[in-house]
């Protein structure tokens, strides 16, 4: 066996290990990356972008990528089987083996070395290459990418006609290459991206919530009925006028009778110029805005379509009687991605808050959810606050000072109003004593 021999070995080797970078790279590089690259004036990625762009000629990037790992493997195999093996069965027959047998035990130990040999640096070492520099595998092996294509241009239209065809054959549909990623697989790139250290905690809990927050239903969101702030139609100018000087709100419910019939909303804007040019001789009905009405149940993304449609930034909440349940704005959708912005014309709103003595306080409005990551554990239950959840597990109206145990967690109402909890102090469990972030 010479150097020769041995080049060309590691040669085919060499060339299996680039066609595997090249697939790995194409499939797994990000569209936005290589296009903001190419918009950066990068020459490589301005080639490469179109193979990304186009499914069906990423389709075909990968099928090139395929039949020239198909014929390193095969050409290596047979060099292998034409020169090594040759040489290690006449080793073996010097050493006073029968032909037979050398020419058996050769062949499969050529063949298991160089499968052995073709796995380890030809397959895996290429693919974790490509994986960890994805950028760099799909831009740098494009151009051995195009010259065989130019070479395989007559067999990758019959192998993947031949594959679409046997595909059929089972009853699915073909589909090429696209980079798409279902809600849950963002959901774990997003977390490995944080124990990557590539995103901070605030940063990770924000993009889970913008991926979650299509399909969470309304009601999550919403300002309950008994604080929602909204004025009666027949209410005298003046008072208009009073009452939205006096809210921390541009937009105010209005309703004709009980708040279970809202007829629309009035803008602050609207008031002070009727005000301006009207001299006082408006009514409320006047200059009612059209204020859109959603299920309880309906999603945010049924909602945001509403909002759209409508041209409002806010919404009535109807539940399944017809009654009001609650009121939605976009701010709350907002806030539900990027958390609470403080308003210096709004009331306070209570926050959850970690007290000197171990307890934390929690508002009666918190989310269940939100609350796990304070008290330790995952309450559950059919309400969906922390204050609906003290009303079902006490059955009646709760009086300040009362306490219960929820989960293992014990718990003390420290506010009401108006029949509903207002905060709750909590003892969390001990395997959480460190503050969540904010």
């Amino acid at each position: 066996m010479t150097v020769g021999v041995w080049l060309v070995v590691a040669g085919l080797i060499a060339l299996n290990a680039l066609y595997v970078v090249a697939e790995f790279g194409a499939v797994s590089v990000r569209r936005s990356r290589v296009r903001q690259l190419a918009e950066e004036g990068n020459r490589l990625a301005r080639a490469f972008l179109p193979e990304v762009e186009d499914a069906r000629r990423l389709d075909r990037y990968v099928a090139t990528c395929q039949i020239g790992i198909t014929i390193s493997s095969l050409a290596l195999g047979a060099y292998g089987q034409a020169t090594l093996a040759r040489s290690l069965q006449a080793a073996l027959v010097t050493a006073d083996w029968r032909v037979g047998a050398a020419a058996s035990v050769a062949t499969a130990l050529v063949l298991a070395g160089l499968s052995a040999l073709q796995i380890v640096v030809g397959e895996l070492v290429p693919k974790a290459i490509a994986l960890q520099y994805p950028v760099q595998s799909a831009l740098y092996t494009q151009g051995l990418l195009r010259w065989s294509r130019a070479v395989f241009s007559g067999f990758i239209p019959l192998l993947n006609g031949s594959a679409t065809l046997v595909v059929r054959l089972f009853g699915m549909e073909p589909v090429g290459q696209r980079h798409i990623h279902s809600p849950e697989e963002i959901d774990l790139l997003i977390a490995e991206s944080r124990h990557g250290g590539l995103l901070e905690p605030e940063e990770e809990r924000r993009l889970h919530r913008a991926i979650r927050l299509g399909s969470r239903p309304v009601h999550q969101l919403m300002v309950p009925r008994p604080y929602i702030e909204a004025i009666p139609v027949d209410t005298p100018p003046d008072q208009v006028l009073e009452r939205m000087a006096a809210s921390p709100y541009t937009r105010l419910p209005v309703y004709e009778g009980t708040i279970d019939n809202v007829i629309g909303m009035l803008h602050v804007k609207d008031v002070m110029e009727a005000f301006i040019t009207r001299d006082r001789t408006f009514t409320a009905r006047e200059l009612l805005r059209p204020l859109p009405a959603v299920p309880e149940m309906a999603t945010t993304d049924r909602l945001l379509a509403a909002f759209r449609a409508q041209h409002s930034q806010q919404a009535i909440v109807t539940d399944e009687y017809g009654g009001v349940a609650g009121l939605v704005t976009l701010e709350d959708v907002l806030a539900e991605v990027i958390g609470e912005v403080p308003d210096e014309f709004k009331k306070h709103q209570p926050r959850p808050e970690r007290l000197p003595d171990g307890r934390v306080r929690l508002p009666g409005l918190m989310r269940l959810d939100e609350a796990a990551e304070w008290v330790g554990v995952l309450w559950t239950g059919e309400a969906d606050t922390v204050g609906g959840l003290v009303l079902d597990e006490l059955g009646h109206e709760p009086r300040p000072g009362e306490t219960l145990e929820i989960a293992g967690v014990p718990v003390e109402v420290e506010a009401t109003s108006r029949h509903a909890v207002v905060s709750v102090l909590a003892h969390p469990l001990p395997r959480l004593r460190e503050e969540p972030e904010l």
